[in-house]
């Protein structure tokens, strides 16, 4: 009895250092324990409900995904089941259904078909995904989560069109009955499709076209029934009748009990650099589409969505997938969705539902053998399908030239190279474009009349001092815009007749070590022929980064005026009192500034009305 308990203590504070150590990181070792800690009779009965209502259309989907991965269909069930009841055990979501999906299928297509002679698809499949798991546990653990946040809608919208594409272009062959060689080219498949065309088995397109037909009315007269799954009973009962009658249908290979299997990855350093690029987009489209899925249903749930702690369950999810015979899992948004429609209460719906698939694949395995191959092809063309929204494009195009410009660079990159590099192509394309909006800060030239009225300066000849140029400095001030703001500033300080420049930096942002330097450089070249630099509206950011740069003495603390927030233009006040006294101490009036109704492209310099000498 003493050791167990000392055994049991010795457990119990091994997972309170655990779950201290995750709680640094914003991560829970295992959320799911404390929801099952109040488990009640009436939230199984929810949960069941929605993990039958999953499960039909997770074990059919599963069988699709892997045929558009080019790997036998027990992957793609593996998959579903381990990464479900993975996710469910360690994801923040309540209604997320992890397992293989379209983007995650294409991407492992791609890598696949990139391969050498030698290495098949079943022999990387288990190495990519255990990579997969690891970049995702690693970004979990430096809370990478939230950059997701930053890649636009555009980039996905052209990857989801032009991965529909390719998923179509490679599944046409399977539903016409003919072989085609592997290819990671759309090019090239549709070629050897259209050459393939006079083989044509017309049993195989007569049961792609009946699924098709069984998918859309069951689409359009019952929409609660699981279509994929009950084009496929149909389909399977027809071949069994017809493979009676002894004629040929090419179907799906069966599975016996028993076959469930380790798969231990097999560590190839010229397999983890062939897979390595397809590794890293894998996992930085799964956070994407995880994040996203897990977002839209938050909002209509009211749940927190934690972000790492998805991003450590994918990780997980992916490398259990590695041992286990699965395929690279993602967020599943149709899943998700069936899940939050069917009622789902808690994470343990998961749980069941990736338990039940698993009791399909062992149980069901006889019956997937009389499933006809080109069926099963049309439901994956028919999903792939369904992914494409004519909406979403049509505001990609016309919102701004910025977001047709990365839809179009993505979608043609998808369809043109391989997916990976097109979806980091249009990452970039995003990225690059977003910085060249905000890397020219607007810089503008202010004056204040008799009525101390401070205005936009239309012409140099109307200033009301010559000697005092006021720059009024609008938007970032990061590293990508230094060099633009200094250029400009040193065109404007070429006027012979400017003697002190004013830099209103009440609305500058994001002031970092480049911007720091750009000032410095500009004092400088002010100082050295005669001239003055003053800085006014200095809010608590920017003056923490000037103090910490050592630029106050260099400017001159004497030049250097705080911002005020209940009054934002008083500090140019003292700015312009500052100047005069520059040039000579003559009294000029001086009031003190207020703002101006907006759109007057004016600022009041009035405060109490109040004069100053």
């Amino acid at each position: 009895m003493k050791g167990e308990s000392m055994g049991a203590g010795m457990w119990r504070s091994l997972w309170i250092a655990a779950r201290e150590r995750f709680a640094r990181h914003d991560l829970q070792p295992l959320p799911l324990r404390g929801v099952l800690r109040d488990y009640a009779r009436a939230q199984f009965a929810a949960d069941a409900r929605a993990a039958f209502n999953v499960a039909f259309v997770a074990f059919p989907q599963g069988m699709a995904y892997a045929l558009i991965a080019g790997l036998p269909v027990w992957y793609g069930i593996y998959g579903g089941a381990v990464a479900s009841v993975v996710g469910g055990c360690f994801g923040s979501s309540r209604h997320t259904i992890l397992g293989p999906t379209n983007a995650s299928a294409i991407l492992a297509l791609t890598a696949f078909a990139a391969l050498p002679e030698g290495y098949s698809p079943e022999r990387a499949v288990s190495l990519l995904c255990l990579m997969v798991g690891a970049v995702l546990l690693a970004g979990a653990f430096l809370r990478l989560a939230s950059l997701t946040q930053y890649v636009s809608h555009s980039v996905l919208t052209g990857y989801v069109a032009g991965a529909a594409v390719l998923i179509i272009a490679n599944q046409l062959h399977h539903v016409l009955g003919v072989t085609i060689s592997r290819s990671a080219s759309l090019i090239e498949v549709c070629l050897r499709t259209a050459k393939a065309l006079p083989e044509t088995n017309e049993f195989s397109l007569l049961f792609g076209g009946l699924a098709l037909a069984i998918w859309l009315l069951c689409r359009r007269r019952f929409p609660r029934m699981p279509a994929v799954a009950v084009a496929l009973a149909g389909c399977a009962a027809v071949a069994w009748g017809v493979r009676a009658c002894g004629l040929e249908v090419r179907t799906l290979a069966p599975s016996s009990f028993g076959s469930w299997s380790f798969t231990v990855p097999r560590v190839d350093p010229e397999l983890i650099n062939l897979l390595s690029s397809s590794a890293l987009a894998i996992a930085f489209v799964a956070v994407l589409e995880c994040s996203l899925m897990a977002r839209t249903l938050a909002h209509r749930s009211g749940d927190p969505v934690n972000g790492n702690q998805d991003m450590m369950s994918l990780g997980l999810a992916n490398a259990a997938c590695g041992w286990l015979g699965g395929m690279a899992a993602s967020g599943s948004l149709t899943r998700s969705a069936l899940n939050w429609t069917s009622g789902a209460v808690t994470p343990f719906a998961s749980v069941l539902c990736g338990t039940l698939c698993a009791v399909g694949a062992l149980f069901l395995g006889p019956l997937v053998g009389c499933v006809p191959l080109s069926a099963l092809a049309m439901m994956v063309i028919c999903i792939a399908g369904s992914l494409v929204h004519p909406r979403q494009i049509r505001v990609a195009l016309r919102a701004t030239k910025s977001d047709a410009a990365v839809f179009l660079t993505t979608f043609l990159a998808a369809l043109l190279a391989p997916l990976d590099f097109a979806i980091f192509l249009g990452t970039g394309a995003s990225l690059a474009l977003f910085l060249r909006k905000v890397r020219s800060p607007a810089l503008a030239e202010y004056t204040f009349d008799e009525e101390g009225q401070l205005r936009q300066l239309e012409d140099k000849a109307g200033r009301a001092d010559p000697q005092i140029s006021i720059v009024h400095v609008e938007g970032e001030l990061f590293f990508g815009a230094a060099e633009v703001f200094q250029q400009q500033i040193r065109i404007l300080a070429k006027d012979p007749e400017i003697r002190v420049v004013i830099l209103r930096l009440k609305n500058a942002r994001h002031l970092d070590a480049t911007s720091v330097l750009a000032l410095e450089d500009l004092a400088r070249f002010l100082g050295e022929t005669g001239r003055a630099l003053l800085v006014s509206g200095v809010m608590r950011d920017a003056m923490r980064v000037l103090r910490n740069s050592g630029l106050i003495p260099i400017i001159g603390r004497q030049n250097i005026f705080v911002g005020s927030a209940t009054n934002p233009n008083v500090s140019t006040r003292k700015a312009l009192m500052r100047a005069q006294e520059l040039l000579g101490g003559r009294e000029a009036s001086i009031r003190i500034f207020a703002e101006a109704p907006r759109g007057a492209n004016e600022e009041s310099m009035d405060d109490e009305g109040t004069n100053h000498r």
